[in-house]
């Protein structure tokens, strides 16, 4: 497959992400995030795991529980508290910074040179971010502000891991494995801080398939096979069409308005995403 194919379908996963949350919103029990993430990753591991049967050996169960933790399991859980304690336009912002911590991380990790064009893009387009979601009146919990930095470097962590992490199976099989024991942690963590899951209707039923197979399983399948054949800069970058495609769901069926200003945020962050793409194709030689 092209280059430009796996970039169009890694494209796929931030904009189905972005329609998680009208989902977790008007179909799902309310505050039950960590249950509702735990159903969200469990099933989407344990159907991806029956396509590939392989199992864990050696250092490669404790980089499972490694990158399932960051990738999942505290990138969910202080998502959820950091959308929970501010409104959902700082939320949006502080992820906005994942791409740009990520630009630091592949110096750190990977050894590769700073690109002023990286820089400037992740600068660009966190900027854009907070231009479509802020509002004046926005408040800001220290708490929250907390949680929305360690979920966003959670995160940029756990994409650097990945694409250092060269594993012995097949893609779909180490997916799987992240998944899963990403979504055994929340749901321990659940047990504990949550109060039990109500009985699910079949609407429910069918907004937790949806979430578990579009936009968990399809989804970070294809996140992560652009992690693994692209530069990381590239793809963290697309990370910001989740809260474009969040914003443009609630105006299309939740009747929220868009205002010039957010407009021009939508478009300053899309510049940001383009640029980029365009530093070059082929990704450089890891260390």
């Amino acid at each position: 497959m092209s280059s430009k194919s796996t970039l169009y379908l890694a494209a796929l996963a931030p904009i189905l992400w972005g329609t998680t949350y009208i989902v977790l919103k008007d179909f799902l029990p309310p505050d039950h995030p960590m249950g509702m993430a735990a159903w969200r990753a469990l099933p989407a591991g344990l159907v991806l795991w029956l396509f590939s049967r392989e199992i864990p050996h050696g250092i490669w169960w404790l980089r499972a529980t490694i990158l399932g933790a960051l990738n999942f399991a505290i990138f969910w859980t202080f998502l959820f508290y950091a959308a929970y304690a501010l409104p959902g336009g700082v939320a949006a912002t502080l992820g906005a910074l994942q791409p740009l911590m990520v630009v630091f991380l592949v110096r750190i990790v990977l050894h590769r040179r700073i690109r002023p064009r990286s820089l400037f893009a992740a600068s660009l387009g966190a900027f854009g971010i907070a231009v479509l979601v802020l509002t004046p009146a926005a408040t800001l919990d220290p708490l929250g502000i907390l949680a929305g930095i360690v979920a966003a470097a959670s995160m940029a962590l756990g994409n650097v891991l990945t694409r250092r992490w060269t594993p012995p199976v097949s893609l779909v099989g180490f997916v799987s494995w992240q998944l899963i024991a990403g979504g055994l942690m929340i749901a321990g963590l659940a047990a504990i801080f949550e109060p039990p899951m109500p009985s699910f209707t079949a609407q429910n039923w069918l907004a937790l398939a949806y979430l578990a197979g579009f936009g968990t399983a399809g989804a970070v399948f294809l996140w992560f096979r652009g992690l693994a054949t692209q530069d990381t800069e590239i793809i963290s970058a697309l990370g910001l069409l989740s809260p474009i495609t969040a914003v443009l769901v609630g105006w299309t069926f939740a009747g929220e308005t868009l205002s010039p200003l957010q407009i021009g945020g939508a478009i300053i962050t899309l510049w940001a995403v383009w640029l980029a793409q365009t530093k070059g194709k082929k990704p450089p030689t890891d260390r």
